[in-house]
């Protein structure tokens, strides 16, 4: 029996807010850096990608810039603050469930998000979900440099990064038979890709184009 792909997004989607934006306040809470000019520059990314017109290798170099002097081990002790702190309360029970009806079956689970795989990888964990696309990071030794490698999980890279996967893997899976949920109008190249989009929670755009094709629409609120 071939495994049917399953393509979840992240950030509202299967979490009820935004782990990137989160990791912000979460420095912020951690005293690593000033509140006020901090959470404008953050809000102000968020912004840009609302309105999909984010400069995401800013935004990842932003992100990181507090946490460059970290080793991995330091990284880790910060990163399970951040989760029990302020991603476990963002985990949407219905999301669980959604998940892991398509765990049961049998669904080859995949999350796509555009945010970096520093922040998403423990929490693909935490939903149990085998494979993480994310925007992968440059590291040096075992630091981050605050850069990008490769490119990124965003808009048309979704699309880029899920077919360079899925033309490593040895099961056939297609994008035309395949699902994804999403909330975003970032995300309508791969939701135009796919065979079963699904709109979850939408933005004002996406909900727009739902609308506009047919789209099958759901919350998991």
């Amino acid at each position: 029996m071939v495994s049917k792909l399953t393509l979840f997004d992240l950030d509202n989607t299967l979490l009820g807010g935004d782990s990137d934006h989160a990791w912000g306040e979460f420095l912020i809470d951690q005293g690593l850096v000033e509140a006020a000019a901090h959470r404008a520059e953050n809000d102000r990314h968020y912004a840009q990608y609302q309105a999909g017109k984010l400069d995401i290798d800013a935004y990842v170099e932003f992100t990181l810039r507090p946490i460059l002097q970290l080793d991995p081990a330091e990284r880790d002790t910060l990163h399970h603050k951040f989760m029990q702190h302020h991603v476990l309360p963002m985990v949407l029970p219905k999301a669980r469930s959604l998940v892991n009806r398509h765990l049961d079956a049998g669904d080859c689970c995949v999350i796509i998000t555009a945010t970096n795989r520093f922040i998403t990888e423990p929490i693909a964990a935490e939903f149990g979900v085998p494979y993480l696309l994310a925007t992968d990071l440059e590291q040096r030794e075992g630091f981050f440099t605050g850069k990008i490698a490769g490119f990124p999980c965003y808009q048309d890279g979704k699309v880029a990064r899920i077919q360079q996967w899925l033309d490593a893997q040895d099961e056939n899976l297609e994008l035309t038979t395949a699902s994804f949920y999403s909330d975003s109008i970032n995300d309508l190249p791969l939701l135009q890709a796919v065979g079963n989009p699904v709109v979850v929670d939408p933005d004002t755009a996406l909900a727009q184009k739902a609308e506009q094709f047919e789209w099958p629409v759901m919350s998991l609120r």
